[in-house]
């Protein structure tokens, strides 16, 4: 299986960067993963609507150029779907039983995704009600990405 993980603005935290590190390695004997980071776009703190429509808009745009037509894309939207980790290891492993074993994740900046963005997902998911920092996310995203395979090889997880 082939996963990408398409996100807003760079990661800045040693510890976070360290996280992301110990999950890619984790990660290689299940998948081939990619990260592809998209600059985030400078804004003021407060904005107009039109402003940040313009924001998101533009990163939606650098995201979108990162994806392939082929991939099967899953967003991380707050109103999204809130799956349970056994229930993403089931969808991840049915996407690649039915033919569509390259995924992309997707992370949008502090501002959220474009609407262009929301569109182009298969799927949107929510990992909880709560708003993450998007450079946590992607660690996070990705233990659960891990996680998952382990679920389904039925292995188990060390604490």
């Amino acid at each position: 299986m082939q996963i990408q993980i398409v996100s807003v603005g760079k990661v800045k935290e040693k510890y976070i960067k360290l996280g992301i590190a110990e999950f890619e390695k984790r990660l290689r004997p299940y998948c081939k993963l990619t990260m592809d980071e998209v600059n985030d776009e400078q804004a003021p703190e407060q904005m107009s609507e039109k402003e940040l429509y313009q924001v998101k808009l533009k990163e939606g745009e650098r995201i979108l150029s990162k994806i392939k037509p082929t991939q099967y894309v899953i967003a991380l939207d707050l109103q999204g779907d809130q799956w349970s980790s056994e229930k993403l290891s089931k969808e991840m492993e049915q996407l690649s039983i039915h033919g569509k074993s390259q995924m992309s994740f997707v992370i949008g900046g502090s501002n959220g995704l474009s609407d262009d963005v929301l569109k182009r997902a298969d799927q949107k998911l929510s990992f909880s009600k709560m708003t993450f920092p998007h450079q946590l996310m992607k660690l996070i995203l990705l233990e659960q990405i891990y996680r998952a395979f382990k679920i389904q090889k039925n292995e188990p997880y060390h604490k």
